[in-house]
């Protein structure tokens, strides 16, 4: 039996994944003559990569599963400018030092989710500033800007809405659509790529590049967009619910943070983020989705989506690390049995206080007056009020009111794992 190649494009329509697209059914029929050169563009705005990326770096992963050749381009020459979309005001301009310390910080986030090795159709990694650098003013008007109309430009949305507000567009910005048009033609000149993929807010700009290839070699190009990834309150998917950035990098935010705010995602978001950002086949999906509604309570769906997740971010030993690490604060295991990994994630993420190994010799430490005197409560009576209630974790073991603090109770002979309530911890070191 053949393989179709156009099966990438059921399984995007499956996942939702399709918005925009030139001509779905004769990109469906090249697709079957055989692979294609497919890319997207990432531009280097920060050192990292961030939530929102995350469907087109998947999508050009399915693209290269499916059999097709992506290309991940880097925009060195289109970030020193800007993409308006999606922005209400000018976006600041960056130097060549921060460009390029902002690609040495993505490059290898790509690499993560992209073959570039191996294989007949190994990924390409590719720099628009490579073909933009030397391309002088005149020639730039006279090859790219003479084939595309101002009022084509002034169709496209972020434009429009630029134009219609107080701080208006300058002409660095509005001269982006000619820039990425240009990316296009170039990769279709050079690599052969006849497709471009990217967010519902880039149609504009995929539009004219399509345009631009066929009025310079009346050659015939695809696009497609897919929908941005948004919560089901229409707001993008680019923090956590605590607010923080939901970055790659594991410098930028920590993989058991990462870990973590997709644990929180609600149950009406969980299903499209399965099928969106992760790997799992559609039916594998379905049956998660029909386990989790059994048994909501046990976010049963949540938990695979942040260990697919984390593991295609960070790698599976960090995504393993992270789920453990989650497991042993919030569920009350024994941070004995915790292999050494996920012990050290546990370390960084949780506060640390020092505690003088004296206050646990004899009988050992009264609970209440050692956590008052750490900081860990307001004060003794607080702290005691608190014991009587069952409120204080040790080392995952709920404390009564008689018990003691002994050197029994570290862990690697120099730890002790405090919980107060459902959710503060700190982590007492024995100096």
């Amino acid at each position: 039996m053949t393989h179709k190649g156009s099966a990438v494009l059921d399984d995007l329509q499956a996942r939702g994944l399709i918005h925009d697209s030139t001509d779905l059914e004769t990109l469906r029929q090249r697709l079957d003559d055989g692979p294609i050169t497919v890319y997207c563009g990432f531009d280097p705005t920060s050192d990292s990569l961030h939530a929102g990326n995350l469907l087109m770096l998947l999508n050009l992963r399915r693209f290269q599963d499916g059999g097709h050749r992506p290309i991940a381009l880097a925009g060195g020459a289109t970030g020193m400018i800007g993409d308006p979309s999606g922005r209400s005001e000018e976006r600041n301009l960056l130097d060549d030092a921060q460009l390029a310390a902002n690609l040495e910080g993505i490059v290898p986030q790509l690499r993560r989710f992209l073959d570039f090795d191996g294989g007949s159709h190994p990924a390409r990694l590719v720099d628009n500033r490579s073909w933009t650098i030397a391309t002088s003013v005149i020639d730039f008007l006279r090859d790219v800007g003479k084939h595309v109309t101002v009022n084509q430009m002034l169709g496209k949305e972020s434009v429009r809405s630029r134009l219609e507000s107080s701080s208006g567009i300058s002409y660095t910005e509005f001269s982006y659509m000619l820039l990425q048009a240009n990316d296009f033609y170039e990769l279709h000149r050079l690599e052969g790529c006849e497709l471009q993929i990217g967010g519902s807010d880039q149609w504009g700009n995929i539009a004219a590049g399509i345009d631009l290839i066929r009025r310079r070699t009346g050659a015939h190009a695809f696009g497609l967009t897919s929908p941005l990834l948004t919560r089901s309150d229409g707001t993008k998917y680019g923090k956590s619910s605590s607010g923080e950035n939901l970055w790659l990098s594991a410098q930028k935010m920590s993989p058991f943070r990462f870990h973590q705010a997709w644990i929180g995602t609600p149950d009406e978001d969980v299903k499209k983020l399965l099928l969106q950002l992760t790997l799992l086949e559609v039916g594998t999906v379905d049956d998660l989705v029909a386990a989790h509604q059994q048994a909501p309570e046990r976010r049963v769906a949540q938990r695979r989506l942040a260990r697919e997740l984390t593991a295609l971010v960070h790698g599976a030993d960090q995504a393993h690390a992270a789920e453990e690490a989650a497991d042993l604060l919030f569920a009350g295991g024994d941070p004995r049995q915790v292999e050494a990994t996920s012990w050290e994630m546990l370390r960084r993420e949780v506060p640390l206080a020092t505690l003088d190994a004296a206050r646990l010799a004899g009988d050992g430490a009264v609970p209440a007056e050692l956590f008052a005197d750490l900081g860990l409560a307001a004060s003794r009576s607080e702290a005691r009020r608190l014991l009587e209630q069952r409120g204080w974790l040790v080392n995952g073991r709920r404390l009564e009111p008689q018990d003691r603090l002994t050197p029994s109770d570290l862990i690697r002979g120099r730890y002790i794992l405090v919980r107060r309530g459902k959710s503060s911890f700190h982590l007492l070191s024995v100096d």
